[in-house]
């Protein structure tokens, strides 16, 4: 078996294990299992590859690569041990800028390589040239997309900039030109490659990717990291047609394709149009509304809130961003653990975008060992609520939003919430009166069946479970 041969295997091993991968990443008690995998996949690859280059290049070469990756995997163990999972979605972020950073440089290459030398272009048929042209132009084009637009994701999760939408006059107009210039642009460059039009494709991309993310509001930002996600995978499969990789085409279809179709159904749980989204103008801040317009708060105690609990029959906890932030999921876990020791029903309700990331509340329930059985999707739970006694509202705001369904004129009018109102009591945990993430107010603050829990979700939780005292 040749060299070439033996890689090809190695490829079609490591892709069988990505689609096992995806597989067992899409249930809760085969995730572990799905990540093993994802990472034997890859660690199968690197090796293949490495492998094969070793036998065509020089060794100092195969040194640099071998010390660029063991750079690289000692970053990324070092940012996966002491990354926090409030910090997770800025994580992504970056890593989706690093692969259309590196789609450009591989674009950059294919060019330096081919169209800037003609004496090398009789080393590709004619009839191929073309595309190869082509792969050079849409690889740059995809990759400085995604390098910008996940810069400026980071900067918006990070709250280093503002959530709130950036509304530029004719910002459609503006998208639209990008793309037509783009396409008069690949056009040209494929008739007779040049720097120049390279260099211009390159700006035109990086300022849409800037524009396109940096226009979307903060309560869309699940679905911008979700189509980030996608444009990665493209973006990779683009350069694996440059670099004539089999697998890297096959694994950037399958983050491309899978990003893409989980974007699609955010946007469906948000009842948002996916091209709408992708345009911005959503999420825009509300001014919000003043106090004596929407009522009058109540609080309540810690010791009050166990009160409700211990003559409750059914308790539904909405977790949000906020648990995350104050670290609040093995307290909460404990506190459920309590409850059903007294015989309380209880179930977790959990938005389609509930946090900053896709699955993030799953996640951090999942670490605390909360029971997957009793943590329960949108769908399922909203016809309970007006069956339930109490329910804890931790760290949501724009999720458990009534304006939602009653406002039209609200920014987030249409999106599907979980109707907590509907409850006989609902206790919010929340540090202020502030609005959420997509800066609209929530009357459900001002509701005669709910009370405000005012302070750090963890302190709040822990009084709760000091005053409900050991199970009976």
């Amino acid at each position: 078996m040749t060299a070439a041969t033996a890689t090809q295997a190695a490829y079609i091993v490591s892709a069988l294990l990505f689609i096992l991968s995806l597989a067992g990443l899409s249930r809760h008690e085969t995730s572990r299992s799905g990540t093993v995998l994802g990472v034997s996949g890859m660690a199968v690859a690197l090796a293949a590859t490495v492998g094969l280059a070793s036998r065509s290049i020089p060794a100092t070469g195969v040194g640099l690569a071998a010390a660029a990756m063991a750079i690289g995997a000692g970053i990324g163990l070092w940012r996966a041990r002491v990354v926090e999972m409030t910090g997770m979605p800025e994580l992504i972020a970056v890593l989706h800028s690093f692969v259309g950073l590196a789609a450009v440089l591989v674009g950059w290459n294919g060019y330096l390589d081919v169209e800037a030398q003609p004496g090398t272009w009789t080393e590709v048929p004619g009839s191929l040239l073309g595309v190869h042209h082509a792969e050079v132009f849409i690889g740059v084009f995809i990759g400085a997309v995604t390098f910008t637009g996940s810069v400026v994701a980071y900067l918006k999760l990070s709250a280093r900039i503002k959530s709130r939408p950036l509304m530029l006059p004719g910002r459609n107009a503006l998208n639209l030109g990008a793309l037509a210039a783009f396409a008069v642009l690949t056009v040209l460059f494929v008739v007779q490659p040049g720097l120049g039009l390279l260099i211009a494709v390159t700006a035109v991309a990086l300022a849409l990717g800037w524009h396109l993310v940096a226009s979307i509001g903060g309560g869309d930002m699940p679905v911008v990291v979700s189509m980030l996600n996608s444009y990665s995978g493209w973006a990779a499969a683009a350069s694996g047609f440059l670099l004539n990789n089999n697998l890297l085409i096959v694994t950037g279809a399958l983050v491309g394709s899978s990003g893409a179709y989980l974007s699609y159904v955010m946007c469906q749980a948000m009842n948002r149009s996916f091209l709408s989204v992708i345009a911005g103008g959503f999420g825009i801040e509300a001014p919000a509304a003043a106090s004596a317009e929407q009522g009058e708060y109540r609080e309540i105690t810690a010791e009050e809130t166990a009160g409700l609990l211990r003559g409750a029959s059914s308790v539904v906890i909405t977790p949000g961003y906020g648990m995350a932030v104050a670290q609040a999921q093995h307290l909460v876990a404990d506190l459920t653990r309590r409850l059903r020791e007294r015989g309380v029903e209880v179930r977790f309700g959990i938005h389609p975008v509930a946090g900053r990331l896709p699955g993030h509340m799953n996640v951090l329930l999942a670490e605390a060992k909360v029971p997957y059985d009793i943590v329960l999707e949108m769908d399922e739970i909203n016809d309970d609520f007006a069956k339930s006694s109490v329910v804890l509202v931790i760290g949501a705001n724009d999720t458990v939003n009534p304006a939602a369904e009653e406002d039209a004129a609200s920014p987030i009018a249409g999106m599907p919430v979980l109707r907590v109102w509907e409850a006989e009591d609902v206790v919010v945990f929340k540090r202020s009166m502030a609005p959420g993430y997509a800066g609209v107010q929530n009357p459900l603050f001002f509701r005669e069946n709910s009370r405000m829990l005012f302070g750090d979700a963890r302190d709040r939780v822990e009084d709760i479970l000091s005053a409900l005292g050991t199970p009976v």
